[in-house]
């Protein structure tokens, strides 16, 4: 299973926290790690294995977007700043569209991401 990791810079921090507190989880060999450039910097710093894409605002989030349409991203995690102003939001509606049409589950925040590991775990069992 694929998992997209994408955090504002605002939400960076609360993502690096997320990972290790499911690193149980999200440490298995099953489980493969992509990420936004500087979402996945972090993750490799706090000791996870993570494919990288180009940052954000530079691609990533379209790169992402299009590991969804082929069918290779199985879920995304994508903690957005709601406070701060984007320049490239565009590109995040998209990759919110392309979930939405591929049927591609999408955490905006931590809660959602917990259940969404959750629903792994009982369905792994």
């Amino acid at each position: 299973m694929e998992i997209a990791i994408i955090a504002h810079d605002g939400m960076k921090a609360e993502m690096v926290q997320f990972l290790n507190k499911n690193k149980d989880i999200l440490a298995k060999e099953d489980i493969n790690l992509v990420a936004t450039g500087t979402t996945g910097s972090k993750a490799e710093k706090a000791g996870f294995t993570v494919t990288k894409m180009l940052s954000g605002p530079m691609g990533g989030d379209a790169q992402i977007a299009a590991r969804v349409a082929e069918g290779k991203t199985n879920m995304v995690f994508f903690f957005k700043d709601p406070l701060a102003n984007h320049p490239h939001e565009a590109d995040i509606n998209m990759l919110m569209r392309v979930c939405d049409v591929h049927n591609v589950p999408l955490a905006t925040n931590s809660a959602t991401a917990e259940l969404l590991l959750q629903a792994i775990t009982v369905q792994q069992s």
